[in-house]
């Protein structure tokens, strides 16, 4: 019954404006006593207490940090583990509340079901991650909502319509690239992700440049699409090993995927790194238990989850911070060597 009530009915018992509920509700000034003593005696009776408003009335406002993050068909990755340790590290420290919101990333109705809790009042500000932070699209709705958001791991122009933080990922691409070129390695295998994963593809452009500065091009580089995870890893690694082209360098979209290939290439009885070096981007807490330990970027999630936290409770003060880009950090282990 509860849910089939409205602020008007709110109004109607009380005798009062419905403006005058919603200052009631918001604790806001303005509202004698006695009118507000009928309000909340009209919203018990009513039993009027969507979850929105029950936080109004218990604490003056919303206080929950909607996390938006991609669902997917396999588990929960690495990935999102951490994002999510770090945000609830950030809420902490700023009395928030984190609030996971998962929206299926290709469906078409997704900026409906993104903006569903912002319309309803359900939230204080918004955290997207990829690859909703690279929708400047659904950024736009939400400021329009005047709506506080902060971005994560943003890929192309969507890091100047809202503040956020992420890794600077045509460097991490740049410099990983860069190291393996130094270990002898002139042919590479890209194992790609997501197309519609901007920082994935800034990392693979990053890698390019690098190939190019030492006059490397594309008949240097076998490419094959996959998700980010260990199941698109695996079968990304089996389309390029099925090519003609065989590299003596692997670079994956992420350690998930990296993780994926590790498994294919034992399948196929290669040494690593003596046949195939394999290297990757994330540094996730599974990286140096892989067998071998793996060569990766580290960006450190949870980190920049705790610090899109902070970014978020600044705009929802008013104070706008620019995108915050970090440097990338390579941890060497054991499978990547020279040729």
């Amino acid at each position: 019954m509860s849910d089939r009530k409205t602020i008007q009915d709110v109004a109607r018992l009380a005798g009062v404006s419905e403006a005058t509920v919603s200052r009631v509700l918001n604790n806001s000034a303005g509202v004698s006593v006695a009118k507000r003593e009928r309000v909340l005696a009209a919203v018990r009776t009513l039993r009027f207490r969507p979850n929105a408003q029950a936080r109004l009335l218990a604490g003056g406002r919303p206080n929950a940090v909607l996390l938006v993050h991609p669902m997917i068909d396999t588990p929960l990755t690495w990935y999102f583990h951490l994002l999510e340790a770090g945000a609830l590290r950030g809420c902490a420290r700023h009395g928030f509340q984190l609030q996971p919101h998962f929206v299926f990333p290709d469906s078409t109705a997704r900026e409906a079901r993104v903006m569903k809790p912002i319309l309803a009042g359900e939230c204080i500000g918004v955290i997207l991650a990829a690859p909703f932070s690279d929708d400047p699209k659904l950024i736009a709705a939400i400021r329009a909502r005047q709506m506080p958001v902060a971005l994560v791991a943003s890929g192309g122009a969507a890091r100047g319509l809202a503040p956020g933080i992420g890794m600077d990922d045509e460097r991490a691409g740049y410099e990983m690239a860069a190291y393996l070129l130094q270990q002898g390695h002139r042919r590479f295998g890209f194992s790609l992700g997501l197309p519609d994963h901007l920082s994935a593809q800034e990392r693979f452009a990053g890698a390019r440049r690098a190939m190019a500065e030492q006059g490397l091009g594309a008949d240097h580089v076998v490419e094959a699409q996959g998700a980010l995870n260990f199941d698109g890893g695996y079968r990304a690694f089996q389309r390029i090993s099925a090519s003609a082209f065989h590299p003596t360098a692997l670079i994956c979209a992420n350690d998930e995927s990296a993780a994926g290939a590790i498994h294919a290439a034992h399948e196929q009885s290669l040494s690593l790194p003596a046949d195939l070096s394999i290297a990757a981007f994330d540094d996730a807490p599974f990286a140096p238990l892989l067998s071998p330990p793996l060569t990766t970027m580290s960006q450190g999630i949870d980190i920049m989850a705790a610090r899109a936290v902070d970014i978020l409770a600044d705009a929802i003060k008013g104070i706008n911070r620019p995108y915050e880009m970090t440097r990338p950090r390579l941890v060497i282990r054991q499978s990547t060597a020279a040729v």
